[in-house]
């Protein structure tokens, strides 16, 4: 974060309550945390599809953002986790909140690609709702999509039934809430991740 006293960039954001604190000069200014709501899962399990509808029902309450937008070569670095990927979305949800909306992130991460990250201290809370599907359902999905989007590679495939599988069973710290896509219409599933966002902003 850059401080509006002294100009410096902060790797490591601080905050102290509501109050963004410039670990150069000690500035301290207001700064809203709120909640992020992660809308996450394999691929082919609908997050996409989802994060098209959702803002229709959530109205002014959120602010829906597909990640993949922000997928590219200068923020693709494995070694590191796609620690600047992450970086860069929690930096720009937080600035998004600064307008008063939480942020709904629709794109795969877990937990710890988060909540290990300096940038978790900008937010109140952060929910994880991740979307999974039986296997072989997940399996066809990824085949039956277009060519360009690379999925005739059988392994990347399994790889991906493999995540599947450690989505279900994975006891992560927050844990991420399950909601099957396996039958269930998009309209229904949109529906469920509207009400699950609007019920946590509720006790918010």
């Amino acid at each position: 974060m850059i401080c509006a006293a002294c100009g410096e960039w902060a790797d490591e954001p601080r905050a102290d309550g509501d109050l963004l604190v410039c670990e150069f000069c000690g500035q301290r200014e207001p700064f809203a945390r709120l909640p992020l709501f992660a809308l996450t899962g394999p691929s082919g399990t609908g997050k996409s599809t989802v994060g098209r509808r959702l803002g229709a029902l959530l109205g002014d309450r959120a602010v829906v953002l597909e990640q993949d937008v922000l997928w590219v070569g200068a923020l693709r670095d494995p070694e590191d986790d796609f620690g600047a990927f992450r970086q860069t979305w929690l930096r720009m949800a937080a600035m998004v909140n600064q307008n008063g909306r939480p942020v709904v992130l629709c794109g795969t991460v877990a937990p710890p690609q988060f909540e290990l990250r300096p940038e978790r201290v900008l937010f109140s809370n952060i929910h994880y709702l991740a979307l999974v599907a039986d296997d072989d359902v997940l399996a066809q999905r990824l085949r039956d999509r277009p060519a360009w989007r690379g999925w005739d590679d059988e392994q990347r495939i399994a790889d991906m039934v493999t995540f599947n599988r450690w989505v279900k069973t994975a006891a992560t710290d927050p844990p991420m809430q399950l909601l099957d896509t396996t039958t269930a219409p998009v309209e229904e599933t949109t529906k469920a991740v509207a009400n699950w966002v609007l019920s946590l902003l509720k006790h918010q």
